[in-house]
């Protein structure tokens, strides 16, 4: 229950005060893990359970792979993805051939990911190829992403987050009369996009935002508040992602566009109307944009508040000293960093880095992901 509320530390307590710990207990705690993007953590827990005597079973797997793709973790992902099926002879069900697509997606192995399912020995899901037609939107790889689209709309006709993402695919790429083609084709079948919605709940009354929300009664004083965050977050060095903004407009208009996104206005609207130092709870229907998650995170540092925010995905939790690793991605080839910021009393006291760096050739061909802790001034 604390983990499917966000409130990881709560969960931990209880689980380190069960005296007995089934296969069920760990399970639940590595996911909770997971779904809060410590990929780290959970692959510790995974261990402690093996060192416990416990043996994993399917969903288990499931649990530590699911976290080793929210966190990017490919070696160790392949690592227990052997374990399973080598060591325990455990058939890999569609839930693992689903985490290792994921995984290999978000590491921008898009290519890989495809011949993956190609090789799979039982028929892909619908929910396999929704995760390379996401990978591919991630990426930019328009080709592999319309052939997830064909076996989509084959398997699936339907849902309208298919038809969004294949628009999107064509709007990062600038092609704007496939994108029109693509949402005629949703009108002409009476496919509507599901509108983004967030959440915050207020002394037990559940308030709900779209994107330019104004019937709220506060709406003048939420968009004031919101103008204000937004010229504190500049001063701080934020510049919009407009490439998060997914229109034929100019990069203006983009901005306008991300500055009224509905998890916006309900951390606006929740600042307003709770104490200081009261955490903000934010659920949405759909996956937080880049923009919203770098908004977030400064918004959560400036008001001085713990931000977390459960989208489709996972949980993404932000505070003034601690702010939720963001997973960057990249192709083969490069290094990818990303930074853990850790302050006491307001002033910066150390850096996590986590660096991941891939190559493509040479007796060093593969991957490896180092992990250093810094001083602040060391490190600066």
């Amino acid at each position: 229950m604390y983990a499917k509320c966000g409130c990881l530390q709560e969960a931990k307590t209880v689980f380190d005060q069960m005296k007995f710990r089934d296969i069920v207990s760990w399970t639940s705690m590595i996911s909770a893990y997971g779904m809060s993007g410590q990929g780290y953590s959970a692959v510790v827990l995974f261990s402690e359970m093996q060192d416990s005597g416990l043996t994993p079973d399917s969903i288990a797997f499931v649990s530590v792979l699911s976290a080793c793709s929210h966190a990017g973790l490919l070696d160790q992902g392949w690592y227990f993805f052997k374990l399973m099926t080598e060591q325990h002879k455990i058939s890999p069900r569609v839930e693992h051939f689903s985490c290792m697509v994921d995984l290999l997606g978000r590491s921008g192995q898009v290519e890989e990911a495809y011949n993956f399912i190609r090789q799979m020995p039982i028929e892909p899901s619908e929910r396999v190829w929704g995760t390379l037609l996401g990978a591919c939107w991630m990426h930019s790889n328009m080709n592999i992403g319309l052939l997830a689209a064909d076996h989509l709309f084959q398997l699936a006709p339907e849902p309208s987050g298919y038809y969004v993402l294949l628009s999107n695919i064509y709007a990062k790429a600038g092609k704007w009369e496939n994108v029109t083609t693509v949402r005629s084709i949703m009108k002409s079948k009476g496919i509507k996009k599901m509108a983004g919605a967030s959440n915050t709940e207020i002394n037990n009354q559940v308030y709900t935002f779209l994107a330019g929300d104004c019937s709220h009664p506060q709406s003048k004083a939420i968009y004031e508040k919101l103008y204000v965050l937004v010229r504190k977050m500049k001063e701080a060095g934020y510049v919009p992602e407009t490439h998060s903004a997914l229109h034929d407009v100019e990069e203006e208009d983009k901005e306008c566009h991300l500055a009224v996104h509905s998890e916006k206005l309900a951390i606006a609207f929740t600042v307003l109307n709770t104490e200081p130092g009261t955490p903000i709870r934010i659920t949405k229907n759909l996956r937080i944009c880049g923009d919203c998650h770098i908004a977030a995170k400064l918004i959560s540092q400036i008001a001085e508040r713990e931000i977390i925010v459960r989208d489709t995905y996972r949980f993404h939790r932000f505070q003034n000293d601690l702010a939720c690793l963001y997973f960057g991605l990249g192709p083969l080839g490069t290094t990818i960093a990303s930074a853990i910021f850790v302050s006491r009393d307001g002033i910066l006291d150390k850096v996590i880095l986590i660096v991941s760096v891939s190559t493509v050739s040479g007796p060093r061909s593969g991957q490896w992901t180092y992990l250093a802790l810094a001083e602040a001034p060391k490190f600066f």
